[in-house]
């Protein structure tokens, strides 16, 4: 790890405020400064100027929930609330500033311990995988949520066909590293471009998505267009975006957020309710565009799918 990163804060300014972010709504009706519409309006995330408008396919998604029963979030709040730090850190930016992003042509480099590296084209993923609808929470570590429908492929299907060599323990990711795309990636604050990284038994496993689209569209470039993963039992941080390069490595790769601060964001990132954040805690969430809280599920609720890759293992050390 580069001691350069080690040492570097998260700067306050770049995460919403524990303070603002779960107790405005009450802050506000003890100041009786606004009446319940108002209320509403502060707790949601605004609608930026620049939204991509709903598709047209969006009404094949109404009235469908998550399997806890939990209704979809609007394309709108998918797509102007969102984490890309590459675009900015502030989440109602990233639309308008990603108006312009090229995301085609686009390739994407699998290679390391494997038997079969290769270097793909996005067009022939897409004819290579058969694209599957899944309905998955995104849970953010700053303790809100939302339930998203993806399109997308299991990262699985991929790893199979470049035939990883018994060598092969984790899969580290690699985003676009482009400067003239990716205006945040200019400065030195932070170990650009992001990477991430699974275990490769997390990796197989059938949640792990690829992400292609959402809502039965294409996915845009503010969710991480033309391909992204998501990870449904971990914090969103491990959802990379804008991926250019795959390695099945042997040892456990340097993570983008472990560099910065590995006291609050570990390399597993699996969601626990018992695992507070050091600046806030993580046993509730809010679902955006809703103003009650929820309990945080352990795995996000994805305990029955994956916690038997976890046993024997102290979740709280492990983090």
């Amino acid at each position: 790890m580069d001691d350069k990163y080690r040492s570097v804060p998260v700067l306050p300014s770049e995460i919403t405020p524990k303070s603002l972010y779960f107790n405005r709504r009450d802050f506000l009706k003890a100041a009786g400064l606004l009446g319940s519409g108002a209320i509403l309006a502060a707790c949601a995330p605004s609608v930026s100027s620049a939204s991509t408008a709903a598709p047209q396919t969006s009404s094949a998604y109404a009235g469908k929930t998550d399997e806890l029963g939990a209704p979809l979030n609007s394309y709108d709040d998918i797509t102007n609330y969102n984490n890309y730090y590459e675009f900015s850190t502030s989440k109602e930016a990233v639309a308008p500033l990603s108006a312009n992003f090229k995301s085609h042509p686009w390739s994407v480099e699998v290679g390391g311990l494997v038997n079969k590296p290769k270097t793909f084209a996005i067009e022939d993923l897409l004819k290579m995988f058969p694209q599957e609808d899944r309905i998955y929470r995104l849970r953010c570590v700053e303790a809100w949520s939302m339930v998203i429908p993806w399109q997308g492929f299991p990262l699985a299907s991929l790893l199979k066909a470049v035939e990883p060599t018994s060598d092969a323990k984790y899969v580290a990711f690699t985003t676009l590293m482009d400067k003239s795309q990716f205006p945040a990636e200019g400065g030195d604050f932070y170990p650009w471009p992001y990477t991430e990284g699974l275990r490769i038994d997390e990796a197989m496993n059938d949640l792990a998505l690829l992400v292609t689209g959402l809502y039965g569209s294409p996915l845009p470039a503010q969710d991480g267009a033309p391909i992204r993963l998501v990870v449904p039992w971990k914090y969103g941080f491990k959802g990379i975006k804008a991926i250019v390069k795959i390695d099945l490595v042997a040892d456990q790769p340097n993570t983008f957020w472990k560099t910065i601060a590995p006291d609050e964001y570990g390399f597993y990132a699996n969601v626990n309710p018992d695992v507070p954040h050091p600046r806030w805690l993580q046993s509730s969430e809010r679902r955006i565009g809703e103003l009650t809280r929820r309990p945080t599920l352990l795995f996000n609720g994805y305990a029955e799918q994956v916690a038997s890759m976890y046993q024997g293992m102290d979740l709280k050390v492990w983090y």
